[in-house]
């Protein structure tokens, strides 16, 4: 369990270098061809579908990865 901490941990740490260092790195997320997003004049709706499934596909292969 304690290793599953370190992991996450450090990747937690490369995700806020990035962000600070290197923020065009990560534009792509949330603007892919099938995220919904709905702008009204009051109301602005956003549903990331196509980036919720790569991100979960990244994380299972990191974690199918991990595991072995």
């Amino acid at each position: 369990m304690a290793r599953w901490f370190i992991v996450a941990g450090v990747l937690l740490i490369a995700l806020g270098l990035i962000l600070h260092y290197a923020p065009w790195m990560l534009r792509w997320f949330g603007r892919l061809p099938g995220d919904i997003r709905i702008e009204t004049e009051g109301v602005k709706v956003y549903i990331p579908i196509a980036t919720m499934i790569v991100v979960s596909l990244l994380l299972t292969l990191l974690l199918h990865l991990l595991k072995r």
